[in-house]
């Protein structure tokens, strides 16, 4: 990027996304003032709007924080951290109350109380809901308002990150954004990455495409320690039409009954696991992954469901009438499909970084919560948690003086060099991955930084890719075929060394 920069001074903190993670820290942190970056305009481009599931919180009368926590360390294949999984479970039902007191519209049953679905390796119901499947949607709409309505908020809409800026010890003292061909750097007292995850660097995905990895490539090149990189969730029941991005089939209709088949109508997940078709996430991705590979075409079977599929799912219902599918009367073809991304800018449930004056929340970052597979519906819940903590911690930054320095302005990858990579990334990162297959794609990834050295989307892959190759093992959802399989953890023991 050769454009000349201008450069100015916004006296409050920066929050760079604008999904729940973002929007979360934003209204947290006032009334100090925040300038809330979106890429897009806002409540369009963020995953959060996406998800399907809930939030999950221990707040049913046969729920407790303490098994919430056991559930996600034992989903977590032995790498969470065990304090973190703890502080998360713990502070769940407050930030069930907190939303609520925003406006959240969680389903209720008839004599007021919240209504909680089962989802995949989960012991007991424990997941809120709103509308059946829009609970993303429907939360990012709620905490959007009460932050279009914060005196303290200043929006700026389609403004891309191209880098950060630093101070003479390394400090981040503020962002480098782009508005078509103007590119501004702004210091301010503190940045909060809540940039989402990297979904868009496969070409099967369910996150917006425009999500690729740019947090997670600006903290890394600033200095930042980035940790379980190699860690991609890929949901196993995307609607496999051929779109871009892959529909999503919300695990809660295997909660209600429906399963995984193959064309014989043979049952995918018998003897795999002993949750069978609620197995952990990285289970079920790799046996439907397994079964079409070696036996074709697998469907997920939601006719239990029957007539009450569209009101109890109507964005699913939805998205399968687009695609001349009806899950009342036939089976639906599904495909696993990047997801989430358990990896990311090292960070506590607070957001602080490596990097002084440096917070990230949501998917961009690593808090240890999620380990090697993440557990159903906790994402929503450490997106708020974690974005409403950090607003507030950085809302006590103050201002540093000193040189400040920016460490150049990464750019976007064209769209022929960018379908090359997904493709690759795809192939050789995907559910299941070797040694050669990762070599092969750190090659094309070598080859494309040889025309295109400021590209974010090929350093987040490059990121992604060596810690794979460095990981010989198989654990969570990161699946070697040419390594051995992590031994058993127990869930309460200190995570393994990597």
């Amino acid at each position: 990027m050769t454009t000349q920069a201008e450069r100015r001074r916004f006296d409050g903190i920066v929050v760079v996304g604008a999904g729940l993670a973002g929007l979360s820290a934003a209204l947290s942190a006032g009334p100090c003032p925040v300038l809330l970056v979106s890429p897009a305009p806002l409540g369009q481009g963020c995953a959060s709007a996406w998800a399907q599931g809930g939030v999950a919180a221990a707040v049913g009368e046969d729920d407790s924080p303490a098994l919430h926590a056991d559930d996600t360390l034992a989903a977590g294949a032995g790498l969470c951290d065990p304090e973190a999984v703890r502080d998360l479970a713990a502070s769940a039902p407050q930030v069930i109350e907190r939303l609520l007191a925003l406006g959240a519209p969680f389903d209720r049953d008839a004599t007021g109380r919240l209504l909680q679905s089962l989802e995949a390796a989960h012991s007991r119901p424990r997941v809120a809901r709103i509308g059946g499947d829009g609970a993303g949607l429907k939360l990012t709409e709620v905490v959007m308002r009460a932050v279009l309505a914060a005196a303290h908020v200043t929006v700026l809409e389609s403004a891309t990150l191209r880098g950060l800026m630093t101070g003479p010890n390394g400090e981040v003292r503020g962002v480098v954004l782009s508005r078509g061909q103007r590119v501004t750097e702004i210091a301010a007292r503190a940045v909060i990455l809540a940039t989402g995850g990297l979904g868009g660097l496969y070409a099967v995905t369910t996150n917006p495409p425009q999500l690729q990895g740019h947090g997670l490539a600006v903290a890394a090149r600033a200095g930042a320690k980035v940790a379980d990189a190699e860690f991609v969730q890929f949901h196993p029941t995307a609607l496999d039409v051929g779109a871009d991005p892959a529909p999503l089939l919300t695990e809660a209709l295997r909660g209600e009954g429906a399963r995984l088949i193959g064309r014989d109508g043979s049952a995918v997940m018998e003897g795999v696991h002993p949750l069978g078709d609620l197995a952990p996430r990285d289970v079920v991705a790799a046996a439907v992954h397994t079964h079409a590979h070696m036996h074709g075409q697998v469907f997920l079977d939601a006719r239990v469901i029957g007539s009450e599929f569209p009101s109890r799912f109507p964005g699913v219902f939805e998205a399968c009438r687009r695609f001349g599918l009806d899950p009342r009367d036939e089976p639906l073809p599904v495909a696993p499909a990047a997801h989430y991304h358990m990896g990311g800018v090292h960070a506590d449930l607070h957001g602080r970084t490596s990097l002084a004056n440096l917070f990230a929340a949501g998917e961009c970052a690593r808090t240890g919560v999620h380990g090697a597979n993440r557990l159903a519906s906790n994402a929503l819940l450490e997106a708020a948690l974690a974005g409403h903590r950090a607003g507030l911690l950085a809302s006590a930054a103050s201002e540093v003086p000193g040189r400040i320095a920016t460490r150049g302005y990464g750019l976007d990858l064209p769209p022929q060099a960018l379908a090359q990579l997904r493709q690759g990334m795809s192939r050789h990162a995907g559910v299941v991955r070797d040694e050669a297959g990762l070599n092969e794609l750190l090659g094309l990834i070598a080859r494309l930084e040889s025309g295109h050295p400021d590209s974010l989307s090929l350093t987040a892959a490059r990121i992604l890719a060596a810690a794979a190759l460095a990981r010989r093992e198989s654990r969570g959802a990161h699946l070697r075929s040419d390594g051995p399989v992590a031994p058993v953890h127990s869930p309460l023991q200190p995570k393994a060394a990597a």
